[in-house]
């Protein structure tokens, strides 16, 4: 029985292999067969140090040195490395099962008749889960074929989002004091050909008309223009203007340049937050007013541009640099693609740790509004607990927002904040964005703030509800 142990030994190998391999698990090994077997093949390598892709720490090194120079029943690629960490195809398990099998039948002799029956006693008794097992693996590779054959697209995702905002006044001077509702929806087709790129062509339709651009006079929007033009975070209107139809928003192909950088071309609503890495601060996003993200990257007017060419360059694994060029018109043979533009550098720090911060600086040959920006971005988390905020200046005007924010709790995050623009507009938010399911956000909110500059000070209750599918 000694032999029969030592095959035993060996026989976790086979095993797991064939719990790998529907092709083989749907079939056993036969003990006539073993019995009938030539005698075992040598490995390529007679040592697991011959493995040039094995390392002594390697979690299964002790399970790999056994099979290599205790058995021999492990081969390596002819360039001798294991590659452990791709999968398997069926070409390989063949080879690996067969050498396996070899040292077995050697192991057991051509006298080991009882350990011979010892194993087929042992392949009867669990015929019954070989059987359940190969029945869940036909069934698998019939939904996955079947999953092939009705896909969508090889190479194209679409996913879908809706937006829906009720916006209750409280307190609010002037008109433009009744409840509203407003909706976005948007479809993405999101299509990659090298796994590493993307390809996003984005429909969009809203019941609010306009440029769909991000106004840095307002704080919400509701259905009165003189309340609320177009300060919510999340309900933009379609580019074309016209509410209720559907029109192309996103156009753009992002894609790597080795491993350091990457590269984003836009032939629609390419805006300066486009093209950064990160714009620091965690209001941007979960929170329901549009001022939870920095204003000043809207400041220049060249927001939803017609064309939009980013860099993103690591120079460290901490430091990135953003380069971005946008222009509204480059369609026009009147303007061009370097008459009316805006660009962009922002310098990031980075990390896992406590801090993130930016540096960024704007400029851009508009209609009126040409004036460079200079602005600093900081975020500082103690775990779990941020404290953020920025500081922008453009010859002498200021904007800036500090605020604190659990991004992680229920799911989105808890903040509040306090913003001012450069026209000296003050908004303040708290949020509570709770995840109610994988496809479902609900945030509530209260605002206060000077909707446009005008008679409208007031203070709003605000829902956004967010389906995502």
């Amino acid at each position: 029985m000694a032999n029969f142990w030592k095959a035993f030994m060996a026989s976790p190998f086979v095993l797991g292999a064939a719990l790998s391999s529907s092709a083989v698990a749907a079939e056993t090994v036969s003990v006539d067969e073993l019995s009938n077997s030539d005698s075992i093949q040598l490995a390529q390598v007679t040592s697991v140090s011959e493995l040039s892709d094995v390392l002594p720490s390697d979690w299964a090194y002790t399970a790999l040195q056994r099979l290599v120079e205790e058995y021999g029943c492990l081969e390596g690629y002819p360039d001798r490395s294991y590659r452990g960490n791709r999968a398997m195809t069926r070409y390989e398990f063949a080879a690996g099962l067969n050498a396996c099998l070899d040292v077995i039948v050697q192991l057991i002799g051509p006298d080991g008749g009882s350990e011979l029956e010892t194993i087929k006693r042992l392949q009867e008794e669990f015929a019954a889960e070989l059987a359940t097992i190969r029945g869940r693996v036909d069934t698998l590779e019939a939904d996955v074929a079947e999953l092939e054959a009705n896909q969508f697209s090889t190479t194209t995702k679409l996913k879908g989002q809706l937006d829906s905002h009720l916006v209750v006044p409280f307190d609010v001077e002037g008109d433009g004091d009744e409840v509203t509702f407003e909706y976005r929806t948007r479809l993405n087709f999101d299509t990659s050909f090298t796994g590493e790129d993307r390809l996003r062509i984005r429909l969009q339709a809203s019941d609010r008309g306009g440029s769909g651009t991000r106004s840095t006079r307002t704080v919400i929007n509701g259905g009165n223009v003189d309340v609320v033009s177009g300060g919510l975070a999340s309900q933009s209107g379609p580019r074309n203007g016209l509410e209720d139809n559907v029109g192309l928003d996103d156009v753009y192909y992002s894609f790597p340049i080795g491993s350091r950088i990457s590269a984003f071309i836009s032939a629609n609503s390419a805006s300066s937050d486009d093209f950064v890495t990160s714009t620091i601060v965690p209001f941007d996003g979960p929170s329901v007013a549009d001022a939870g993200g920095p204003f000043f990257y809207d400041q220049l007017d060249v927001g939803g541009g017609s064309l939009g060419l980013g860099l993103n360059v690591a120079l460290t694994e901490n430091i990135i640099l953003d380069l971005g060029y946008a222009t509204a018109d480059a369609q026009s043979s009147t303007t061009g693609i370097f008459d009316e533009y805006e660009w962009i550098a922002q310098l990031n720090f980075l990390t896992d740790g406590i801090i993130d911060a930016a540096v960024t600086y704007m400029d851009s040959e508009t209609a009126g509004n040409d004036e460079a920006i200079i602005a600093g971005l900081l975020s500082l988390d103690f775990g779990g607990f941020e404290l953020a905020g920025y500081y922008a200046d453009q010859d002498g005007d200021e904007s800036y927002q500090f605020g604190a924010a659990l991004p992680n709790l229920l799911g989105n995050g808890v903040g509040v904040y306090y913003t001012q623009d450069f026209d000296e507009n003050e908004v303040i938010e708290g949020y509570m964005s709770a995840k109610i399911n994988k496809y479902w956000t609900l945030t509530p909110a209260v605002i206060y703030g000077n909707p446009t500059g005008g008679d409208n000070d007031g203070l709003y209750g605000a829902v956004r509800s967010t389906f995502k599918f």
